[in-house]
C-alpha cells in the first residue's frame, strides 16, 4: 500500500477527524473534523467526507476508535454508535478495513511525530535499539499501549488499563478512593486520572472542607493557573502525584527503555505542572528501584494528527 490511497478516521467523544493518506503518509490538507453530535453515525460521517473527496480511490480504511475493540468491531459507549469493518467497508469502498483502539494507533504513530510535536518531561537513559515503548493516553478516559517492534514491525497491543484500580499511598489517597467509590462503585484509576478526574478530585477536597463548591476540569486548570484558587492548586498537585504513580507502575509492568509517551488533551493541559506537581517523585516512589526509574525517558506528544498518522503506518505494515 506503499502508493495507493488509504483513509484514515480517528473518532472520539466529541470529534472525528477523517483523511487520507498516501502509502503511510498522512496528507495533512485532507484533513476533516466532525462534530458526533450532529452526525448520525460513522457511516453517515465518512459519506460526507467522501463527498467532498469524490476522485478518492480508497483501496483501505482504518478507523482508531475511543474504546473496547474486539474482532474489528467496537461500540462508543457515550454514542451507542458500532463501529465494524462491514459498515466501514460499505462506506468507503475500501476492500481493507481496520478497527483499532484509539491508542493502538497512537502507539503506531511514534515513529511518525510531527517535528517539535514532542516534549521532554525526563531525559532518561539512550534508548536501545528496538526497545519496547509505552503510550499512556490522558483525556476524556485513561488508557495505556505497550509498543514493542518485531523485524522493524510495531505491534501495538491492546488494553484498558485505566479501569485498574486507583493506586494508594496515603491516606488522602484512601479517602480520595472512598469518595470516589461512593459515586462510581469502584474507585478506578480513570476516575481520577482524567479530565472528569481532575474535577471528581476537586469534588473531594470540597467535601473535605465540609463544602459543594465544584468545578469543571477547565476551570480548575485555569484557576490554579490564574493563582486564583488555592483548592484547585491542590487538585492539580494531586493529579500529578497520582498520575507519576499510574505512569510508574506501568513502567515497571512494561519496561518501556524506549520511552514513556503521554497523549491527550489532558496530557497537554497538564504537562506544564508536572515537575511543580509532584510528577517525577511519584514516578520514582518504588522503594529500591527509586534510582531505577531514572532510566525512563518520558515525553508528552503534542502532535494532534498522531492518530491519523498511526493509522496510515498500521494500514502501510500490513501489506
Amino acid at each position: 500500500m506503499t502508493d495507493q490511497t488509504v483513509l484514515v478516521a480517528d473518532l472520539g467523544g466529541t470529534n472525528t477527524r477523517v483523511a487520507l493518506a498516501t502509502g503511510a503518509a498522512l496528507r495533512t490538507d485532507t484533513i476533516r473534523r466532525f462534530r458526533n453530535s450532529e452526525m448520525a453515525g460513522i457511516d453517515d460521517v465518512l459519506a460526507r467526507y467522501l463527498a467532498e473527496f469524490t476522485d478518492a480511490n480508497v483501496s483501505a480504511a482504518c478507523v482508531a476508535m475511543a474504546g473496547l475493540v474486539e474482532n474489528g468491531a467496537g461500540v462508543m459507549t457515550n454514542l451507542k454508535w458500532e463501529i465494524n469493518n462491514t459498515t466501514i467497508g460499505a462506506a468507503t469502498g475500501a476492500k481493507t478495513v481496520k478497527v483499532i483502539n484509539d491508542l493502538q494507533a497512537q502507539g503506531h504513530a511514534l515513529n511518525n511525530l510531527g517535528e517539535g510535536t514532542v516534549k521532554t518531561v525526563q531525559t532518561g537513559d539512550a534508548a536501545p535499539t528496538g526497545a519496547s515503548r509505552l503510550v499512556i493516553g490522558v483525556g476524556t478516559g485513561l488508557n495505556s499501549a505497550p509498543v514493542h517492534y518485531v523485524d522493524g514491525v510495531s505491534f501495538v497491543a491492546a488494553a484498558e488499563s485505566g479501569h485498574l484500580t486507583m493506586p494508594i499511598r496515603s491516606d488522602a489517597d484512601l479517602r480520595l478512593a472512598q469518595f470516589v467509590e461512593k459515586i462510581h462503585g469502584f474507585p478506578a484509576a480513570e476516575d481520577v486520572i482524567s479530565g472528569r478526574g481532575l474535577s471528581h478530585i476537586y469534588d473531594w477536597l470540597s467535601a473535605e472542607a465540609g463544602d459543594d463548591i465544584a468545578k469543571d476540569p477547565a476551570t480548575v486548570m485555569g484557576d490554579h493557573a490564574n493563582g486564583t484558587d488555592p483548592r484547585a492548586t491542590m487538585a492539580v498537585g494531586h493529579f500529578a502525584r497520582i498520575l507519576g504513580n499510574v505512569v510508574g507502575d506501568w513502567a515497571l509492568a512494561h519496561l518501556p527503555y524506549g520511552g514513556i509517551y503521554l497523549v491527550g488533551g489532558v496530557s497537554n493541559a497538564i504537562a506544564p505542572h508536572l515537575a511543580a506537581g509532584g510528577f517525577i517523585d511519584a514516578f520514582a516512589e518504588k522503594g529500591r528501584f527509586h534510582d531505577f526509574m531514572a532510566r525512563f525517558p518520558i515525553h508528552v506528544v503534542e502532535d494532534d494528527y498522531a492518530a491519523l498518522t498511526g493509522c496510515a503506518k498500521y494500514l502501510s505494515e500490513q501489506a
